[in-house]
């Protein structure tokens, strides 16, 4: 199912972001190049982006059963 694989990607994308982000802002007192308004909000929309891809995956699962149960 290509949906699963698209929200898996999105999913490790989003995750990544997060992830690169948390290691700039824990470097925050050593380089003062680190905008930690930017890195809130790359946290924030990184964590949106990890949810919308969740309901994608948690729909496509629902969808799936429905269709199961009525071949059934």
């Amino acid at each position: 199912m290509q949906v699963l694989n698209t929200a898996t990607a999105g999913l490790m994308a989003a995750s990544q972001r997060l992830d690169a982000s948390a290691r700039r802002t824990a470097a925050w007192g050593a380089d003062a190049q680190v905008d930690l308004a930017k890195e809130a909000v790359e946290q924030i929309t990184a964590r949106t982006d990890f949810k919308a891809n969740l309901s994608v995956i948690r729909t496509a699962d629902e969808m799936m059963g429905e269709l199961l149960d009525i071949l059934a």
